[in-house]
């Protein structure tokens, strides 16, 4: 199976390639730095140059494969609804060169998509297209590819960690630098959900291979590690002090993690392990991986 895969450097697209090249399958990576095409080169996949933007060579990648997982997203937080709607447009084109096929197109969302309501499990059968969270357009998306007779299917990450990041967390960890004390809001029982690169990436893969139309699937191995724990593992590595800051601070302090600074985001992945047949089996948790950060040089 010839699999187009964009992101397929990065830190989620790179570990999604190796278990990929793993089970047999031939991966072609988007590549649109020289850098980017020798390492997709050295982990043994075929090079497609072209960028997320360049529509033109999302569609053909697409066109030229069996299936697509598609994992690129340009990650400018400061401008998260126009890289929302950026993403959207990517997956469509990628749509335009699968519709009337069987090939499956697996895309890339965030757990967040299925939160019903405050303090509910986020859960895999909950789409709501007005959420409002920016990322829906990539859902939306996904939904508008499905009518044109696509099988897509979308995985929805937490935030994906191993000893050199953790998603979001990495951003957390700058604010703490740049203030000199690592913060949560209140009383810091929100919670956010983590999984490890490695259980992250076999999904992408199950999803491509068993993932029927408009089917979701959440990356998740830990339910909620609460804003608190998070604040006091960053404290202990930077070695500067943890404390709680009142709900209406976060804008200040936070700056655009604002909006996430406080969210309690729970989701289940209860119906991912049952339909895929997937388990996490990385034994570190987000808070050992923290604690297990070279910090002297983050």
């Amino acid at each position: 199976m010839r699999v187009f895969v964009t992101g397929a450097t990065g830190f989620v697209g790179s570990a999604v390639v190796q278990d990929l090249i793993a089970a047999g399958k031939k991966v072609v990576g988007l590549a649109r730095s020289d850098s980017g095409a020798e390492a997709l080169a050295a982990a043994g996949a075929e090079v497609h140059r072209g960028d997320l933007e360049d529509l033109d060579s999302l569609r053909r990648g697409a066109a030229s494969s069996d299936g697509v997982i598609h994992l690129g997203f340009i990650h400018d937080f400061s401008r998260f609804q126009e890289v929302c709607e950026a993403d959207r447009r990517a997956i469509e084109a990628l749509g335009d060169a699968l519709a009337g096929s069987d090939r499956p197109l697996v895309i890339t969302s965030g757990t967040g998509m299925g939160n019903a309501g405050p303090g509910r499990p986020a859960t895999e059968d909950h789409f709501d297209p007005h959420h409002p969270n920016p990322r829906a357009a990539s859902e939306c998306a996904a939904e508008s590819v499905a009518a044109r007779g696509v099988r897509v299917s979308v995985v929805r990450l937490p935030q994906v960690h191993d000893t050199e990041k953790q998603g979001l967390v990495i951003m957390l960890i700058a604010v703490a630098r740049e203030k000199g004390v690592s913060a949560y809001v209140g009383d810091g029982l929100n919670r956010w959900p983590a999984v490890h690169v490695r259980d992250a990436a076999p999904v992408y893969r199950l999803a491509l291979e068993k993932g029927p139309a408009r089917a979701r699937y959440h990356a998740v191995a830990e339910e909620g590690v609460t804003a608190k724990a998070i604040a006091e593992a960053i404290g202990r590595g930077l070695k500067i002090p943890v404390g709680s800051i009142r709900p209406n601070e976060p804008p200040a302090h936070f700056g655009w993690l604002r909006m996430f600074a406080s969210m309690d985001m729970p989701p289940s992945s209860v119906l991912t392990q049952q339909r895929l047949g997937w388990r996490p089996t990385q034994k570190a948790g987000m808070i050992d991986d923290l604690d297990g950060m070279n910090w002297s040089g983050n």
